[in-house]
């Protein structure tokens, strides 16, 4: 039996079909990129805020004095989560009494900010943290907001993989698209942190889950040389595009709901893309429904303007009968010891991914590591280890087992990654008890998985496995600092190397 790329590659690698797909794939993703990353615009605080002071009858010199001053690292500053008593400031005002002269600030009580605060405008207009007054003793809710978001992240990414793989690439791709859509059109419209929250999580769910589902859709339908540059550079290129959209936006959009408002409502054109984008052939040749898989070749063959031989796939049947009696789930990642091995060095390298440091820098290295990967993928993996560009490309060393559970596979190691996003915030404020322990435990984690990229097997200019019977028989994982004869062991391509 030919393999996929041999039966279609009367196609040709880069006519209007897969032009077409290729691009509306890439467009698919970009949301992803301000999508994933939007929280560090709408959680910001602003640099001053103090308690407000309702428009009572006060003196000048009583409305400058009634917000105690503290000495913050060194530095005089106003109070931002007290105030004096606002009753005894306003008897001792009507009184003629002047402050710092006739009384002794320090002796006045203080009280909370009872009437809520004063928010400093010369950055944002509006927040999540100034419309839900997340400050002072309702601090903690600003990275439970981050985590509730990556918690949803987390769990879209756990059922949308094993989803894909059971009821097909497209209909979850677009489900997610739509729940990333839908819910943060709905986060506008929030009165009150706890709906907010709810909106938040739901949302989650359709983030990078759609990245995921574009990515292995894009993957199988292509072939060849488009494959590998749609899965390195076009993938993380259209992400990056996105992730540089969302400070552009945030500059110009400084209300918190407008830049939820701008951000949601251009996807709705990703709705009539799903009369353009076929399934995955390769996913409905592994469910034995070979019929559907050769209508959208001879489909692709007439975009292309050439002609489809009259049997496409030949000995299908017999192999997608084999393949509906074998079914596979997430745990056939971890039952044999080389695929279980790769799982969990990818599960590693990917939960030390920190999304929230240098952001617009760090949006602008993504297309280039990516391409530089392209050529050099094995030092490139170690020198860039906490790139996700580069994370994402080591998924597909584990994401070929076969077309029945590589959405699976690709989705757990997304999965992970995102438990190392949910502990992230709590991460950064730890400094607030000593500045270094952020950077020490991330710098940790960057040398570990250093260490484990290390053991990763290599799949530049190397045949991939297509089968889950295939991935057993490649060769034990080994250290490269240790030298031998290498035997290697008869693999049949995939397309070609990735």
């Amino acid at each position: 039996m030919k393999n996929y790329a041999d039966a279609v590659a009367f196609l040709g690698q880069w006519g209007c079909f897969q032009q077409t797909v290729f691009l509306l794939l890439c467009a698919s993703i970009m949301p992803n990129g301000y999508g994933a990353f939007i929280l560090i615009f709408l959680t910001d605080t602003p640099s001053h805020y103090y308690c407000l002071v309702p428009d009572v009858n006060l003196t000048d010199k009583w409305r400058e004095s009634v917000i105690p001053i503290t000495v913050v690292e060194g530095n005089q500053e106003q109070s931002r989560c007290s105030r004096y008593r606002l009753d005894v400031v306003k008897n001792l005002s009507a009184q003629g009494f002047i402050p710092g002269r006739d009384i002794n600030l320090t002796d006045l009580e203080q009280e909370d900010c009872v009437d809520g605060w004063s928010y400093s405008k010369d950055v944002y207009q509006s927040t999540i943290v100034t419309q839900f007054d997340l400050v002072c003793s309702e601090q903690w809710k600003q990275p439970v907001t981050t985590t509730i978001f990556f918690m949803g992240v987390f769990c879209g990414s756990f059922f949308s993989g094993h989803m894909s793989d059971r009821y097909g690439r497209k209909p979850v791709l677009f489900l997610t698209i739509g729940l990333q859509t839908a819910f943060t059109f709905a986060q506008v419209f929030s009165t009150s942190w706890i709906m907010f929250l709810i909106l938040l999580f739901f949302n989650g769910l359709g983030q990078m889950s759609n990245f995921v589902a574009a990515l292995v859709l894009g993957a199988e339908i292509l072939t060849g040389n488009i494959r590998v540059l749609y899965s390195s550079l076009g993938s993380n290129l259209s992400f990056a595009i996105g992730y540089m959209v969302l400070p552009l936006c945030a500059y110009f959009l400084r209300d918190w709901k407008s830049l939820l408002l701008v951000l949601s409502v251009p996807c709705l054109v990703f709705i009539p893309l799903w009369w353009v984008i076929p399934e995955s052939p390769r996913w409905l040749l592994s469910q034995g429904r070979v019929e559907e898989a050769e209508a959208i070749v001879r489909k692709a063959a007439k975009w292309n303007k050439v002609q489809a031989p009259r049997v496409i796939f030949e000995d299908c049947n017999i192999n997608a009968s084999k393949n509906e009696k074998e079914k596979f789930n997430v745990f056939d990642l971890f039952r044999r010891k080389i695929i279980r091995t790769t799982t969990l060095l990818l599960c590693i390298v990917s939960c030390s991914r920190n999304p929230s440091i240098l952001f617009q820098l760090d949006g602008t290295t993504i297309p280039s590591t990516t391409a530089v990967c392209r050529w050099y993928a094995d030092p490139c993996s170690h020198a860039t280890v906490l790139r996700s560009s580069s994370a994402r490309k080591s998924i597909w060393s584990v994401s070929h087992t076969g077309d029945v559970l590589r959405n699976t596979a690709t989705a757990t190691t997304s999965t992970v990654s995102r438990m190392g996003s949910c502990i992230t915030p709590f991460l950064l404020s730890l400094s607030v008890y000593y500045n270094y322990v952020p950077y020490i435990t991330l710098a940790s984690l960057a040398l570990l998985s250093a260490f484990a990229a290390l053991f990763l097997p290599e799949s530049f200019k190397q045949p991939l496995p297509e089968s889950i019977q295939q991935m057993h028989q490649r060769g034990r994982i080994k250290c490269p600092c240790i030298t031998g004869n290498k035997t290697s062991v008869p693999v049949e391509p995939l397309d070609g190397p990735l």
